[in-house]
């Protein structure tokens, strides 16, 4: 009994700082105190039930606050709460959450800062013993960060340590919103010599790999990640700067050159950022490659090799991409086949293993258009080739055509792109007198022979 009465009475004495707010008393400093600080047993629940040793006063004053909680009348429920908070912590959860409620409606309506201040300190230690009575600590801490970057600016590193470690904690389960005051806090810590700009970029790379995650295996909560997604990029996007990604990450790659989670960075974020001309790319994807080949890795490396002009050793990567990517990827295979398809007519001049990729990409993606325009393409350029007489150098165009005609029927999307290729080329196709003289009639079948070897329509 002793015990409970010196209990209610320092609960009496925190009543007292939140009303008057004494200067130099706060809710934190009663509660360090030795003498004041909730007993283990309490927060435990060992050998201590749920409503503590005075049952009935505690089920009184839950009822009491609550009902003064529901009314919206804060300071009187301020009193019951702070016995119920300190003499039976285990009582309710609910209680921990009216509190926030309590002393944030307590800490907008206080004018004077040092005040402000005491009663952000009690929200904290409201955030600390609801970890200590029903666990969640990862959860908790989330909210506990979100609390203090909003109402204690000058208290940011604790802020960001607080959000940083729940989502250490919680990972894919991480809430939206503590994603984006994690964001905002990690821009705002930059200004720190201590943390530079690298602690923005680690920090978007942690914020969206779970927002992605949740975006694509927690539907229900789209709504929520879709704005944050957008609100994490519109605040990256002018801090993202190639210069500032390659001199960041450039000494990173120097002191751990065959460090794999660093060189996913980089090529990840460089590449993101239409930073692939960059040297580091080049070093890094490359690396990365060598450490771990995957689809990917050859795919990336095929793309910048083909930026710089290697066609033929960007064919080599490419062909192990597509080997490399399984069924589940097979966009990005149809993508890569695409590139080797290009590759091979423009740059190697190499048109039958050019249309074999890209009939691979066609029988992957049948609605896509872009392979056979490339082979109509193909065939249009080679007609000249392709024919010892007038006829014979002129009908592959209606092969061409053929292909233009097919990719407009399958791809709206190209529709404009075909109509004004068969526009063109068919100004080439044979006229009347060669056909007559040929011994040909139109709509009969008619085999283009050379490499093109297809079977077409007289026109």
């Amino acid at each position: 009994m002793k015990k409970i009465n010196f209990l209610t009475l320092c609960a009496g004495l925190l009543l007292f700082v939140a009303r008057v707010g004494a200067e130099n008393i706060s809710f934190e400093s009663l509660f360090s105190n030795n003498k004041c600080t909730l007993n283990a047993s309490l927060l435990s629940g060992d050998d201590e039930p749920k409503y503590g040793k005075d049952s009935v006063t505690c089920v009184r004053n839950l009822s009491i606050y609550r009902e003064f909680f529901r009314q919206k009348n804060i300071n009187d429920a301020l009193e019951p709460w702070r016995w119920v908070f300190f003499n039976c912590p285990i009582s309710s959860q609910n209680m921990y959450l009216d509190g926030v409620v309590i002393f944030k409606e307590l800490f907008n309506a206080e004018k004077n800062a040092e005040k402000k201040e005491k009663l952000v300190d009690t929200l904290m230690m409201i955030y600390d013993q609801r970890i200590k009575a029903f666990g969640r600590e990862g959860f908790v801490l989330g909210r506990k960060g979100i609390d203090l970057l909003a109402m204690s600016p000058s208290r940011l590193e604790d802020a960001y340590k607080f959000l940083n470690k729940s989502i250490e904690m919680e990972k894919n389960a991480t809430k939206a919103d503590v994603l984006t005051s994690y964001f905002q806090s990690a821009i705002k810590l930059s200004a720190n010599e201590k943390y530079g700009k690298s602690i923005i970029i680690d920090a978007y790379i942690t914020a969206s790999d779970i927002i992605d995650y949740n975006l694509k295996n927690n539907l229900k909560d789209s709504a929520f990640f879709n704005p944050t997604k957008a609100n994490v990029e519109l605040l990256f996007s002018p801090l993202a700067t190639c210069p500032d990604l390659v001199g960041i990450y450039t000494k990173k790659y120097e002191q751990t050159p065959d460090n794999k989670e660093l060189l996913v960075k980089i090529s990840t974020m460089l590449s993101k950022f239409n930073c692939t001309e960059e040297e580091l790319y080049f070093k890094a994807t490359e690396s990365l490659h060598k450490i771990e080949p995957t689809a990917n890795s050859a795919y990336l490396m095929g793309k910048m090799l083909l930026a710089r002009k290697q066609y033929t050793k960007a064919a080599e990567y490419l062909q192990e991409a597509v080997k490399l990517f399984k069924e589940d990827d097979n966009d990005k295979k149809a993508d890569a086949l695409l590139q080797l398809a290009e590759n091979y007519y423009r740059n190697l001049n190499q048109y039958v293993r050019a249309r074999s990729y890209a009939l691979q990409a066609l029988e992957i993606r049948p609605n896509d258009g872009r392979p056979l325009i490339l082979i109509g393409n193909m065939y249009a350029s080679s007609a000249a080739s392709c024919g010892d007489n007038e006829l014979e150098k002129k009908v592959a165009y209606w092969a061409a055509v053929d292909k233009f005609i097919k990719a407009k029927n399958i791809d709206p999307s190209v529709e404009s792109v075909a109509t004004q290729l068969i526009q063109t080329w068919s100004q080439y196709f044979p006229n009347d007198e060669t056909i007559f003289f040929y011994n040909l009639q139109k709509g009969q079948s008619y085999t283009v022979g050379c490499w093109i070897n297809e079977t077409t329509t007289v026109r």
